[in-house]
C-alpha cells in the first residue's frame, strides 16, 4: 500500500477577501508598500519564498474582507507583471484574473530626470506606458523614457 504525500496549506485559507498570488519573491514587500497595506486594519497574511511549480519561489498576499478597485490592483503590474488576483467569497474563488498595466501611471513613479517639473514643483507625476510587455514608461512632462529596472516608486 503506497502512502499519499500529505498536502498542507502553507498559507491559511481566506473566507472573504483578496488573494494576490504568483508575486516574485524579490518584490513581495514592494507590493505591500505600493498597496499601502500597512494602513489597513484588516487581517493580512503575507507568504514569501514559497515553493512554486511555475516559478522558482513566489510570494502571496491575502487580505481579509478587502476588495480592490481594478485600477489600484493594476499598479502591481509595474513591478510584478504576471501576478494573479483572486477574489474570494465563502472560501471560493469567484473571480481570477491577471493584473494589467494601465496606459497611464499617475503619482506612484518618480521621474528620474532631476530637472523634471515633477521633481521641482508639488505635483503628481504622470507616465504614459509606451511598451507594456517590457514595462517602458515615458514622463508626460519631460519625455524621459524609463525602463522597468529604472523605476523608482514614490
Amino acid at each position: 500500500m503506497s502512502q499519499e504525500p500529505i498536502k498542507e496549506l502553507q498559507v491559511a485559507a481566506l473566507c472573504n477577501g483578496t488573494a494576490i498570488d504568483h508575486i516574485p519573491s524579490d518584490v513581495v514587500f514592494k507590493v505591500v508598500s505600493l498597496l499601502e497595506l500597512e494602513k489597513l486594519d484588516n487581517p493580512i497574511t503575507i507568504g514569501n519564498n514559497l515553493e512554486s511549480k511555475k516559478m522558482k519561489s513566489k510570494g502571496i498576499i491575502k487580505i481579509s474582507d478587502k476588495f480592490f478597485e481594478e485600477e489600484v490592483i493594476n499598479k502591481i503590474a509595474l513591478i510584478a507583471p504576471n501576478v494573479v488576483l483572486n477574489t474570494i467569497k465563502d472560501y471560493r474563488v469567484v473571480d481570477k484574473k491577471r493584473v494589467v498595466l494601465p496606459q497611464v501611471i499617475k503619482g506612484i513613479v518618480k521621474c528620474n530626470n532631476p530637472k523634471c517639473i515633477t521633481n521641482n514643483e508639488p505635483m503628481l507625476t504622470r507616465f504614459d506606458v509606451i511598451d507594456a510587455d517590457n514595462t517602458e514608461l515615458r514622463c508626460h512632462y519631460c519625455d524621459i523614457k524609463i525602463q522597468k529596472d529604472e523605476i523608482i516608486l514614490k
